[in-house]
């Protein structure tokens, strides 16, 4: 069962999963079909017995908390937890999509009564089996048009943090190999954090750009409240302050990196994709 099997995790999940020959069933908002023909039921996050329904008998459950207000999306993770709880499925992987959960730097971490906290430790506490993804920052968000359209017509990578920030970035590919890997691996609970563990800085990515576009590309931080204001246009002023704070929350730390000792190069030997190999495989 796939949470969000049309959107930028869960599809390429699905796709994996396909792949390999695993019968796989989406969960959306209405029933029918997904675009590859996938079967799609139908499961509210507000029900714990819709919830409940469709993982009752799964071997496996893939969900992610969708981009909605916090209280929200705390009613959804009480209402997830509830439901796993009570339907017992075989295996669970949860994503944070980028939330710190883990890692080096407590003041990074979501606050223990946010919506990734309260699901990842009813989880915990359900004696399931389970999993967390935990990646940091996604490579697809460099594909926003404005940022990529700057660094094939400019030649410059604009993103906030400072040029020496380290940030352990992962593509949504990294975050379903891993994902898909935990689906097959019950006997590795916990956290499981995805990216370079020794993190890549701003130029490091202007780099890869450079290198693939074949032609020079610099990188020039904007303050997180001129990023924020570049975004309103795709995200609306909510979603746009939202992302401002994001980053200067970022600031407070020396970097975004996860640890060694959770990473998935550790516990599952699978390395993230460089930048030049997401790039490449997308087709930029």
């Amino acid at each position: 069962m796939i949470h969000g099997a049309s959107g930028a995790q869960g599809n390429p999940l699905l796709s994996r999963l396909k792949a390999t020959g695993k019968p796989v069933v989406a969960v959306g908002r209405k029933p029918g079909a997904h675009p590859d023909g996938t079967p799609v039921v139908a499961a509210s996050y507000t029900s714990v017995e819709d919830l409940a329904g469709v993982y009752t008998d799964a071997d496996g459950v893939f969900v992610h908390l969708p981009v909605a207000a916090e209280d929200e999306r705390v009613v959804y993770a009480r209402n997830i937890v509830a439901a796993l709880t009570e339907a017992k499925p075989r295996r669970v992987v949860v994503s944070t999509s980028g939330t710190v959960v883990d890692g080096p730097h407590p003041q990074l971490r979501a606050p223990d009564d946010s919506a990734v906290q309260i699901l990842v430790r009813g989880l915990a506490e359900s004696g399931l089996s389970y999993a967390v993804v935990a990646p940091r920052l996604f490579l697809e968000n460099l594909l926003l048009p404005p940022l990529l359209n700057a660094v094939r017509t400019q030649g410059v990578l604009r993103y906030p943090p400072a040029p020496d920030f380290a940030i352990s970035w992962s593509s949504h590919l990294d975050n379903a190999d891993v994902a898909a890997a935990l689906l097959d691996r019950p006997e590795i609970t916990g956290t499981v954090a995805v990216g370079r563990h020794t993190g890549l800085t701003g130029p490091n990515l202007a780099r890869a750009f450079a290198t693939h576009l074949g032609r020079d590309v610099t990188y020039e931080p904007p303050t997180p409240e001129a990023f924020g204001d570049l975004l309103v246009p795709f995200l609306g002023d909510t979603g746009a302050r939202e992302v401002t704070t994001v980053y200067r929350h970022l600031a407070t730390a020396p970097d975004n990196t996860i640890s060694q000792a959770n990473s998935a190069q550790r516990l599952l030997d699978l390395e993230p994709r460089t930048t030049g190999q997401w790039l490449a495989q997308l087709g930029v």
